[in-house]
């Protein structure tokens, strides 16, 4: 795997660059105000094309932004131009959040050289360098679909996690969400969390100008909240966003392998023959 993490700097060496595709992955929670694609046409890295999570995403289930099938994920990012063979930076306008998902939804589906620009467009913005707000008209792609599925999880697989081990089960949510305390963002869901799960809620690992922790500071969190970094992990959270960004931090940390449950909480916490637990 490529390194999961590309700085500023780095990035700005090589804009313009054929070989180098920028994307801009930007995506709000829905109990909160904003919009990505009105961010990305306010102002964005020069170059970049705007992935839609919720867009290119499996539209026959209600469940929010599952991954498609490969031959529509394949379809869909061939339409924005993507290849394989180049290095993809993908970016948002938080810093670190929503880009994770697209780092790894993109790994899941066979691209290699995939990054996540650290600090995001806050820091590209306070670096003062450029942005445009007219979007690009990239030649399309052919992409042959591609999937590894040991990047993903099922809720049947998390089924038999929680029931027989193999795995643990790491969730990126807040801790009053996590043991139940505080209601979930979605309405309809149970509180609570998977029996047996470790809690290492995911802005622990970003500092407060959008950066990633230092490895040092990563590998602190995950060790505080329980985790074993040398056995199977699974990460999850409310939809499989902040999931991403667990497997990111992991990543940094050489833990390459790690899966992501992309039902997560609104599909677990959505039903009512899974097994819920509250408390810490």
């Amino acid at each position: 795997m490529s390194e999961p993490l590309v700085s500023t700097a780095w990035l700005a060496e090589r804009l313009g660059r054929g070989d180098v595709q920028v994307v801009d992955a930007t995506w709000y929670m829905p109990n909160e105000a904003g919009n990505g694609r009105a961010d990305y046409e306010a102002g964005h890295i020069p170059g970049a094309v705007f992935f839609d999570i919720d867009a290119i995403a499996d539209q026959a289930t209600d469940l929010p932004h599952m991954l498609p099938t490969p031959e529509a994920f394949a379809e869909a990012v061939g339409r924005l131009g993507l290849r394989r063979e180049a290095e993809v930076v993908v970016y948002d306008a938080r810093g670190i959040f929503s880009a994770p998902r697209v780092w790894w939804s993109l790994r899941t589906m066979g691209f290699a050289k995939v990054h996540v620009l650290d600090g995001g467009l806050p820091k590209w913005r306070a670096e003062g360098r450029p942005l445009e707000t007219k979007a690009p008209s990239p030649a399309p792609a052919s992409l042959k679909p591609a999937f590894e599925p040991a990047l993903v999880r099922d809720i049947a697989a998390v089924r038999g996690v929680v029931e027989t081990g193999g795995a643990q089960l790491v969730d990126a949510r807040a801790a009053g969400r996590f043991t139940g305390e505080t209601p979930e963002p979605r309405a309809g869901l149970r509180s609570g969390h998977m029996p047996g799960a470790c809690n290492v809620p995911w802005n622990g690992l970003v500092d407060a100008d959008g950066t990633l922790k230092a490895p040092d500071a990563l590998k602190a969190a995950f060790e505080a909240g329980g985790v074993d970094l040398s056995a199977p992990i699974v990460t999850t959270c409310g939809s499989g966003v902040s999931a991403a960004l667990l497997a990111l931090g992991l990543a940094v940390l050489g833990r390459e392998d790690v899966a992501v449950y992309d039902g997560s909480w609104t599909e677990w916490g959505g039903r009512t023959d899974t097994p819920v637990a509250t408390g810490a």
